[in-house]
């Protein structure tokens, strides 16, 4: 977020205080135009000086000193790479809380879905009855590892990624058993980041809050991970990347 624009208001997204246990199959999984939808999030803190803390509305400038960003990733069982945490969104929540609870369930972490009047008109979710309009960071097809050899939709998810800024760590929480949580530096990130969607993503936080330039050279940087014959692009659209789900 520019310091001239200031940064958005934010919208806390409610969880409930007994979700323990991860959500398994797909009875109440959502599809539009046999894409199944997925939801996920870049979840981030501010680590701020004496004087910023405690004004949420303080905005954070390209090379400002006061703050430091740092973004939460996951591992998978048997990789050194990490991913962002995302999963099927179900026809009883919306994508926000969609996102919200697979970050509880794969992270362990609680936080707020941001939100900006400038951004709002980008992205549109379907499928979403609610008023609510907090912008996704962007929205991807994911072609799961079954499907890859197919040109069709089907098998194919759509996912939105939203910015979630963490208030709340888990000391527990439902996949911990598979996945571990590290938090880390953007420019450590971008390393780290097991597909190129995950990258762009990424970008997209760091550029609404301002903090991009810092870590440019990274996003540059090739990649660390084996990702030969896993994309399979779809017929060209405004949907961004192609990577498995």
């Amino acid at each position: 977020m520019s310091a001239g624009g200031g940064v958005a208001c934010q919208r806390a997204v409610a969880m409930s205080s007994d979700a323990v246990a991860a959500r398994k199959g797909r009875l109440k999984q959502r599809y539009h135009n046999e894409f199944r939808l997925v939801a996920g999030c870049v979840p981030y803190r501010v680590n701020k000086k004496d004087d910023e803390v405690g004004n949420p509305c303080s905005s954070l400038g390209v090379g400002d000193d006061t703050a430091e960003v740092e973004v939460l990733m996951i591992s998978t069982p048997n990789r050194t790479d990490m991913v962002f945490p995302k999963g099927g969104w179900e026809d009883d929540e919306d994508v926000y809380q969609a996102a919200s609870r697979e970050a509880m369930e794969e992270a362990g972490v609680k936080g707020i879905i941001n939100f900006t009047d400038h951004y709002s008109h980008l992205h549109a979710v379907p499928c979403c009855s609610c008023t609510d309009q907090r912008a996704a960071l962007g929205h991807w097809v994911f072609k799961s590892k079954s499907s890859q050899n197919s040109t069709s939709p089907r098998g194919a998810c759509k996912g939105y990624i939203f910015s979630m800024e963490v208030t709340e760590e888990l000391e527990t929480w439902p996949e911990q058993d598979t996945h571990n949580r590290r938090w880390v530096s953007p420019a450590e990130a971008y390393q780290l980041c097991r597909y190129d969607w995950m990258r762009e993503a990424l970008t997209a936080l760091l550029e609404r809050l301002s903090v991009l330039e810092p870590v440019a050279a990274a996003a540059a940087t090739p990649e660390l991970t084996d990702q030969a014959g896993m994309y399979m692009m779809l017929q060209t659209s405004s949907d961004g990347a192609v990577a498995l789900c």
